[in-house]
């Protein structure tokens, strides 16, 4: 492994390199995720920083996935009469949020910022979601607006309490003031009617969800 400081690296090796590390905040991881589509030298640096680190992860074993997917089901709908149908449509709702946090590398202490991948196994949605201070930035990565005549909208689950709206998405990103959340709560995202949900409340089907966790912004 090289010990060249990140700093002094040309700009696309420290870019590959703190990607790969997941230093990156949420407008860069997703700038870089787009150079690796369309740039086959940047994806060549990034495979390599992934060869150089492997080793850290040596020392830990793979961390299962686990099924968060009752416990949406049941704070969102705790009512709901067709539970077994939302199953369908969130049959891997978590999945790739389990699978960002298995993979994380160990870093040293640095400062939190609150983050969740949302994504659902039947959905087309993604969306990538950061709490830094007082703002939640929220961007659709991948997906299309809603159809006309529906809205998205985001809901924030705090255990076995009512889910709590956090408003409609109307734009592909979104930055709004940051709700009073936690590691391990959910954000999930329902189509509903135009405007939102009537009487506050989730009707139509999940897209997206996932958990809050924290992750290191530095090295």
């Amino acid at each position: 492994m090289t010990s060249t400081p990140l700093q002094d690296l040309p700009e696309d090796e420290t870019l590959a390199a703190e990607y790969v590390l997941g230093t990156l905040g949420l407008a860069g991881r997703s700038d870089a995720e787009a150079r690796l589509r369309s740039d086959s030298h940047f994806a060549a640096l990034v495979n390599d920083w992934q060869n150089r680190l492997s080793g850290l992860n040596d020392d830990y074993a793979e961390v299962p996935a686990p099924n968060l997917l009752p416990q949406i089901e049941a704070r969102l709908f705790p009512q709901a009469p067709k539970a077994k149908a939302w199953r369908l449509w969130l049959g891997g709702a978590l999945a790739a949020a389990a699978i960002v946090a298995a993979t994380l590398f160990m870093l040293p202490p640095a400062a939190p910022t609150i983050v969740a991948e949302m994504s659902a196994e039947a959905s087309p949605l993604h969306y990538a979601a950061a709490i830094a201070g007082d703002q939640l930035t929220l961007t659709r990565t991948a997906g299309r607006a809603a159809s006309a005549g529906k809205d998205y909208e985001l809901w924030l689950i705090d255990g076995d309490k009512p889910p709590v709206s956090l408003g409609v998405l109307t734009t592909a990103s979104v930055t709004i003031p940051a709700p009073k959340a936690a590691v391990g709560f959910l954000l999930a995202i329902t189509l509903e009617p135009k405007g939102g949900a009537p009487e506050g409340k989730p009707t139509g089907p999940i897209l997206a969800a996932g958990p809050l966790q924290a992750v290191a912004e530095k090295i």
